[in-house]
This record gives structure tokens, sequence and C-alpha cells, in this order.
């Protein structure tokens, strides 16, 4: 078989880089091994995970209406119907990216692919028959795995990673989460609400690395009610399965030396999938981290061959995969494109959500320079008031002497929807005035961003500070 191009991988990278080559009049072969396409954002990472995140605010909610009068029973959890609904959402999503292979006449095909030359694949079927394709250009998108280092490799299903953890296969009475990064934190969230008693053990000395701890303080402050522990500075040094329990050694000040769990969630990283799938016989080159070096259009050390989503570097988000889709396909078509954003948006969808994009505080202080900062808290927030959440801020971060929004950050509840607006911004090279004189609906929580830059060029409306 030939074709003229070939995607290696079906997830919201390579998907989208083939119907986007589909629709610029390519001849197009997309390669998965999965029984269906959507790669592990879709299976076992971004939709997943964000279901059963829907069902533990509505647990939540549900016990914080009290405070408002409205008081239900406690839920009773159905797990085989919970996981039911799960995969139905997975289900209907697949189906869906298999339909718009046939209407976009992309040839799926449902196998491993292994490089044989920089212009040949191989492809093995689960039935064994074995196929080679010759393309004339070829996109790598094989995502990433979870990392679990070694002293915590224990042969035992009750020591998960994302993927077991997303199978809901019980609530535990006591789950340990090791890493107090954004997959961690989500899924305690959803094991908690559904009444495992979460216990997060995370290295450093906050949770959510590289955030901004001002974002991260009311989040922490939620957590702390609904999690049985959170140990910070803490190392997991080591894992043994027992007949009744899973038992941990840890170090750290404030943690005990050893406790037991009925499940124990890793989740201390991913890494690249750049391994295993025939790169050595190309001319691709990989970088200290394993991951795939490319250029500003996506194009590897191999001519013939583009790299985009996890496997071609940070951040590892599904959102900056599908971006680099275009632009990969635009190179390859010949259009003016280049991979520069100014910002990536980062989402965590916990309870509160956490969102920043462009510039951060933390980077600006470690470079040293100079930016105004206006936080505007949603206590002063008619929206957040009625919604009974209050503990939120939006801040928006701008250049002193121009007023150009470089970053914003939010805390609350809809944050994951508001960073869109900080997106445009910045990418429009917008102005602190543009922000604040765009009318924004009343009663929103979009208001706190414009208030936010308000903040940044006099006196929000719905709060003021004397001067000093």
């Amino acid at each position: 078989m030939k074709t003229e191009l070939l995607v290696l991988g079906g997830g919201p990278g390579g998907y989208p880089a083939a119907f986007e080559a589909a629709d610029h009049g390519m001849d197009v072969v997309l390669v998965d091994e999965g029984e269906k396409p959507g790669g592990v954002c879709l299976h076992r990472g971004c939709i997943p995970s964000k279901a059963l995140l829907h069902v533990a605010a509505l647990i939540n909610e549900s016990k914080e209406s009290a405070d408002w009068g409205v008081r239900f029973d406690s839920p009773e959890i159905d797990l085989d119907q919970l996981r039911s609904w799960k995969n139905g959402v997975i289900g209907r999503l697949t189906d869906g990216i298999e339909g718009l292979c046939k209407a976009r006449g992309v040839k799926l095909i449902k196998a491993r692919g292994e490089f044989t030359s920089s212009n040949s694949v191989e492809i093995k079927s689960a039935d064994g028959s074995q196929e080679t394709i010759e393309f004339q250009h070829a996109v790598i998108a094989t995502g990433s795995s979870p990392v679990i280092p070694g002293p915590l490799r224990v042969d035992d299903p009750r020591v998960m990673d994302s993927t077991g953890a997303l199978l809901l296969e019980e609530i535990p009475e006591r789950l340990l989460i090791v890493g107090g990064g954004y997959i961690g934190l989500e899924m305690g969230t959803v094991y908690a609400a559904l009444g495992a008693k979460v216990t997060v053990v995370e290295l450093t000395s906050g949770l959510l690395p590289g955030a901004d701890r001002d974002l991260v303080r009311p989040l922490k402050q939620h957590l702390d009610q609904r999690f049985e522990a959170i140990y910070l500075d803490t190392k997991v040094e080591s894992l043994d399965a027992a007949s009744n329990s899973v038992i941990a050694q840890l170090a750290g000040e404030g943690a005990p030396e050893t406790a037991e769990f009925d499940r124990v969630l890793i989740a201390v990283g991913r890494r690249p999938n750049s391994e295993g799938f025939g790169l050595e016989n190309t001319e691709v080159e990989l970088d200290e981290q394993r991951f795939i070096k490319v250029d500003k259009v996506r194009r590897t050390t191999d001519s013939n061959l583009l790299a985009i989503g996890d496997v071609a570097g940070q951040p590892m988000l599904a959102h900056k995969a599908t971006y680099e889709a275009k632009v990969a396909v635009g190179a390859l078509a010949g259009e003016p494109v280049v991979y520069d954003p100014y910002a990536i948006p980062a989402v965590v969808f916990t309870d509160p959500e956490v969102a920043w994009c462009g510039l951060t505080e933390t980077e600006a202080k470690a470079s040293e320079r100079e930016v105004n900062t206006f936080r505007f808290p949603w206590a002063a927030s008619g929206r957040a008031q009625t919604l009974g959440r209050t503990e939120g801020v939006t801040k928006l971060i701008a250049d002193p002497k121009t007023n150009r929004v470089l970053g914003m950050g939010a805390v609350g509840p809809g944050a994951c929807d508001l960073i869109a607006e900080g997106v445009l911004a910045i990418e429009m090279g917008a102005l602190a005035e543009d922000l604040a004189g765009t009318i924004h609906a009343h009663p929103t929580l979009s208001e706190t961003i414009m208030e936010s830059a308000e903040g940044l060029i006099g006196h929000p409306t719905h709060l003021f500070r004397k001067k000093r």
C-alpha cells in the first residue's frame, strides 16, 4: 500500500492531523493500535476523568447545598452503572471519530506500526497479519505513558497507574496517591467524593508544582477538608503488597513511617512513547528526556517525518497536540505556519478548578522580570456569591510600561472556561484597557477578568483599595 501521508497514533494529535491533511486534499492513512481511535486522552485520560469529576462535583454540591437550606440523603453509588455511563461517553466520542474518518476519506487501520525506513512502516494487526505501507511523509503522534519509579513497581493490581484508577473497579476504604500533580489531585477528588479516605504524598513543598501559590492555596484549603491527609516534602520510599493491604514506607516531616492502604495510585508523571516502533531505522533524533527533536513546524531531524503531541516535548497536553497537528499539516501543505504560541492554557479540573496561561508570577520572579499583577477576589463577585463559592481568585499579569496582558490565572468553579479569554487576550496582544473596556455579561464569573483589568489601570468597580 502507498499513501501520501501516514499518521502513526490516533490520539488528540494524530486524528486531527489526519483530518486536517484530508481537508487539504491529501491521501491519508491513520494507523492506531487501539480497538477504537482517540488515544489515551479519550480512553484513559481527559474524557473519562472529566466524566467522573462531573459526578464528584454533583456529590460535593449536594452536600454543600445544606448550607443553603436544601438537604439530600447520602448518595447510593452504583459502580456498575457509573462505569457503564462513563464508557458510554467514551464510546459515543470514539464512534464519532470513526465516522469522521469515513466522511473525510481517511483510511483507518487498527494495528501496530513500526518504521522500517524513512519512507515505510510495517503494520501488524491483532490477527497476526502484516503489511507494509510506503509513504511520502509521516506524522508521529504516539503519545506518552505513565511513569512508575523502580522502588514503587509492585506486581499487584492494587497498585495502579492512572489507567487502572479510571477503571473504577472498586471504592477503596483507604487510597494512597503518590504525586500531588494534576492527575493525582483530580483522581483524588473523584475517589474522595465516592467515599474513599484519600492520602496524598508529594515530594516537593507544594501541590501542583509550577503553578503560582496564590492559585493553589484555595484548592489546598478545600482538599484539606476532603482528603484524609496531605503530606508535602515527603517521599514514598517503598511499597509492600501484604495480604490485606499495601504497606507504604514514608519519609517526611509529619508523615508516619509506615501506613497501610487498600489501593495505591502512582501519579508522578509521564514519559514519551518514543521507543519500540522503529525510530532507529530512520534519521529521527531524541533529546535527553527521550522526546523527539522537532523544529518550529514540528519536522524532525528526518526530513520525511514530523512529530507532534506528548512525544514531541512539553507541555504534554491534548490541546497542544491538536494545535501542533494543524501546524505540521500546514507546513506540509506549503502554508506559512509556525509553532510559536504565546499562551498554552493549563487546567486542573479539581474542585475548585485551577487554570493559568502565559507568563506566571513564578516565571517572572525567576527571570527577574518586572510585571504588574492584580488579583480580584471572588468574594466581591455577585455571581460567585450566588454560587456559594467565594474562595476563588482571578488575576492578570501585565507589562508595567505598556499594560499588555502577559498572563492570567484563576481558581474557582468554571476557571477552565474563563482561561480562554486570557489566552485570546495574550495571543492578540491585548492591553488591560481592552479587557476593562469590553462589556461582560452580569452577573457572570467572566466579570472577574474585566475587574482584574480595571485593577491594573485604576480601581475595579466592586473593590476599593486606598492608594499607598
